[in-house]
């Protein structure tokens, strides 16, 4: 018989990166992977969370927690602390956020809106949040583009690939001084089963998998 672990695993990943660079999935497939979640034989809830979620207005696409203007930073920065309380209440639960607020950080600085996060990653670091910054080469956005372009409704969005790389390096700046431990994951010309072995490897390094009892 196989014995029960006296601990959970319970690791919780921030996925950052712009555009192209495989987050969302990523965080699906970190959500399966046996040594994120521990093994799985039927499908159940996922834990995961997105700060693109667009629900802070009636508006189909609308204002997210990324790029919600200055009438809706009050609700906006509610619903970070609403999450971390969660995050805190249900310490003992993986957690996988693609996107959050280092993107957050990123999009309203460029609009000259600058928001301190200092107090969410007080909190998120206790609970062993780390940051995994999805990054491609440069030169590699083309061919990443061409393969969206084949899924995409809104191929226009891709017109502009100086945009993305532009974002990729304020999102490092970002992550740079962060107070979680980051990884920086390169993406291209690697698959999706590697790159969660990648993560898994680091969260174990670091003993991140689980948190004491």
């Amino acid at each position: 018989m196989t014995s029960i672990p006296t601990t959970p695993l319970c690791p919780k990943i921030i996925l950052e990166g712009t555009r192209l660079t495989g987050k969302t999935d990523l965080a699906f497939a970190l959500n399966e992977h046996p040594r994120i979640v521990g093994p799985r034989r039927y499908r159940y809830h996922s834990p995961l969370v997105s700060a693109e979620w667009s629900g802070l207005s009636n508006q189909a696409w609308g204002p997210s927690l990324i790029d919600f203007g200055p009438e809706l930073a009050d609700p906006a920065l509610e619903t970070y602390r609403t999450w971390v309380r969660m995050f805190e209440l249900q310490r003992y639960y993986s957690w996988i956020v693609d996107r959050f607020h280092l993107s957050t950080r990123v999009h309203q600085a460029r609009l000259g809106r600058h928001y301190d996060f200092g107090w969410l990653e007080e909190r998120l670091a206790p609970l062993g949040f780390v940051v995994v910054l999805c990054t491609r080469a440069p030169a590699t956005f083309p061919a990443a583009r061409a393969e969206r372009l084949k899924v995409s409704g809104n191929p226009s969005q891709y017109d502009d690939l100086s945009t993305f790389v532009r974002e990729q390096e304020e999102l490092r700046a970002a992550a740079a001084s962060s107070r979680l431990p980051v990884l920086e994951l390169e993406v291209a010309d690697r698959g999706i089963p590697e790159l969660a072995d990648a993560v898994a490897d680091f969260l174990d390094e670091r003993d991140l998998l689980r948190l004491p009892a």
